[in-house]
Parts: C-alpha cells; sequence; structure tokens
C-alpha cells in the first residue's frame, strides 16, 4: 500500500513540473506589474509624459527640495499605485490560500465573515468620529478577532491529521454564521448613520484607496506570508491531489491547515485595514493564473500575486480617472470587471 502511495505521489508531482513556457510567464506578469505602476504614474487628471516622469524620478533619487507639479503628482501617485499593488497581491494570495485550505473554487478572502469583522470594526470607529489611523486599526483588529473566533471553534479539525478537506464544512458554516451576524450589525450601523458619516461608511464598504496611506506593514505581511506559502507550496499540491491520504504521504496536514487559514486571515485584516472590502481580486485572479498556467502551488501563488497587484492598480487607475475629478470607489470598478471575467472562465472551462 505504501509503495503505490509513493509511486501514485512521485507520478503526480512529475505532472506538476515547471514546464518552461509557464516560467517564462513569470518574467511577464513582473513586466506588467511594472508597467501597470508606470501606467498609473502618468495617468490623471493631469497626464505626465515620460520625460517629465524621468524628471521626477531623479529629482526624488536625489533627495533634490525643488519640488514642481510632476514631482508632487508622481509622489501622491506611485504611494496610491503602491499601496493599490501591494493590496492586490495580498487579496489574491489569501484566495489561493483560502482555496487551498476549503478545496471549493468559490473561495476567497471574504468567505469566512473574516472581512465582516473588519467591517463592523471600521464603521463604528467612523461612526463615532473616529481618526483615519484609528479606523484602519479597528478594522485590522476586528478581522482578527473573528479569525482567532473562528480558529476557537474548529481548533480540533486543524489539529488532526485525518483527510485534509475535513476541516472545510464545519469552518465554512462556521464563517457564514459569523458573516451573518456581522452583515447584521453593519445594517443596524447604516440605518442609524448621520448623513455626514453615511457616504463614508458606504464607500469604505465597497473598497477605495483614494484615503489609503503608504505603509510598511501590509508589505512586511504579505512578504512573511508569500515567503512561508511557497516553502508550502509542494505540501498543498499534495493534500489538493491526495487529501485522503496526504498524511500518510508525508505532509503534516493539522500544520498546514493551520498555516492556510492563519496565513489567509492575516493577509485579509492587512488588506482590509489598508482599503476596505475591495471584491473580485481574490476570486478571480487565482482562477484566471491556475488557467492559464495549471494548478502547481509552486508557479500559482507568486503568479496569482503578481497579476492581484496589477489588476488592482489598472483598476484603481481607473476609477480615478474615468470620470475626473471625480473618483469611484475602486471596489466597484473590479466587480465590473470581475463579473464579465469570471464567467467567461466558467464558459471556458465548461468548454474544455
Amino acid at each position: 500500500m505504501t509503495t503505490r502511495l509513493t509511486n501514485s505521489i512521485a507520478t503526480s508531482t512529475r505532472t506538476l513540473h515547471w514546464s518552461r513556457r509557464p516560467a517564462l510567464l513569470l518574467p511577464v506578469l513582473i513586466t506588467i506589474a511594472v508597467c501597470s505602476i508606470v501606467f498609473a504614474c502618468v495617468i490623471g487628471s493631469v497626464p505626465l509624459s515620460l520625460s517629465e516622469l524621468g524628471q521626477a524620478v531623479m529629482a526624488m533619487v536625489q533627495g533634490s527640495d525643488n519640488t514642481t507639479l510632476a514631482s508632487s503628482l508622481l509622489d501622491l501617485r506611485l504611494s496610491r499605485a503602491m499601496t493599490g499593488f501591494v493590496t492586490g497581491a495580498t487579496l489574491a494570495l489569501s484566495g489561493v490560500m483560502m482555496q487551498a485550505l476549503l478545496r471549493n473554487p468559490l473561495a476567497d478572502p471574504y468567505v469566512l465573515g473574516i472581512s465582516g469583522g473588519a467591517s463592523v470594526a471600521a464603521l463604528a470607529m467612523i461612526l463615532f468620529y473616529g481618526s483615519l489611523w484609528m479606523i484602519d486599526l479597528a478594522a485590522f483588529c476586528g478581522a482578527l478577532a473573528v479569525a482567532l473566533l473562528l480558529f476557537a471553534l474548529a481548533y480540533r479539525d486543524f489539529k488532526g491529521n485525518g483527510s485534509s478537506d475535513g476541516s472545510a464544512p464545519l469552518l465554512l458554516l462556521t464563517g457564514v454564521i459569523v458573516a451573518a451576524g456581522c452583515g447584521a450589525l453593519i445594517t443596524l450601523m447604516l440605518s442609524v448613520a448621520p448623513d455626514s458619516r453615511l457616504r463614508g461608511m458606504v464607500f469604505w464598504m465597497i473598497g477605495d484607496l483614494s484615503a489609503s496611506q503608504s505603509r510598511w506593514m501590509p508589505w512586511l505581511v504579505w512578504g512573511t506570508v508569500l515567503t512561508l506559502a511557497m516553502r508550502y507550496a509542494r505540501s498543498i499540491n499534495i493534500a489538493a491531489m491526495h487529501a485522503d491520504t496526504a498524511h500518510t504521504l508525508g505532509v503534516n496536514v493539522g500544520r498546514l491547515r493551520q498555516f492556510l487559514f492563519l496565513g489567509a486571515a492575516l493577509l485579509t485584516a492587512s488588506a482590509v485595514s489598508t482599503a476596505g472590502s475591495i471584491g473580485f481580486v481574490g476570486l478571480i485572479m487565482p482562477h484566471a493564473c491556475r488557467f492559464a498556467l495549471g494548478p502547481d502551488h509552486r508557479l500559482l501563488i507568486p503568479a496569482a500575486t503578481l497579476a492581484g497587484g496589477s489588476f488592482l492598480v489598472f483598476a484603481d487607475t481607473i476609477a480615478r480617472t474615468v470620470v475626473a475629478p471625480q473618483q469611484l470607489p475602486v471596489g466597484v470598478i473590479t466587480a465590473l470587471i470581475g463579473v464579465p471575467v469570471f464567467l467567461l472562465q466558467l464558459h471556458q472551462l465548461r468548454r474544455h
């Protein structure tokens, strides 16, 4: 029996090889990511030429005190683009990890109600006239509080070493119930909020980068979880293909579940506290990369991260320019793009 399982996993890992064509797509995705940031810096109500952009970059690198319009615009747009990139990359990586944990193609960073906890705490802070840093901190703490509650309720399933999808039904049902409770609290706060607070609360719920600040914490969270996810990528592959026998094949299923859940929860808390609940990035980007590159998480994880960051930067650029000087919530743009893209992906999968 053990020999048969060993041969099976050896055959499976050979099918998830680093083929030359998919591996070459990673430099392409890196190039697209750089181009998305450059595009965000030059496009706006006041466009910048490439020569003006180059001069502004040189002034920024040299630390020149001679502030020009181009350097001021670059500072604002670059900061927002980098925040958008790390938020999109964080959501896409969280989506990959949630789909691997729950073994459900419809899973996304918000499926377990973690964003609901962030929304309740952030909207309560907005309702009571909290400052921006207090709103961000409240959102982060609210998301982590719900994540810890879910982890405590499903701890026995996370601890076990049985089937790698054994914890999915209980965890998913618990998350749905917690999300419903958070939704009720959100509705209550929106119904009693004064008009002066209501617009900001709605924008935060939809997802918006206009008030986000450039901080090092989201980059630290994303970089740490990404590094660990790449170390666990082979184990995720084994658990995905051999759910019932992953422990026999040398995978510590309990530890893998705990990492996937806690890592995805931390990523979701970071993204939501930075830009609110931006939808579809964590759902469509993992599917798009999986459809284009295959199921190997050693390639899927970095590819989805780069694609998610680039997608959100492009979406945010559209959100702040399409009806300039007025700005749209970026969550509206991601939804308008995400719905047809996801339907097209489903159609392509059915054809195959």
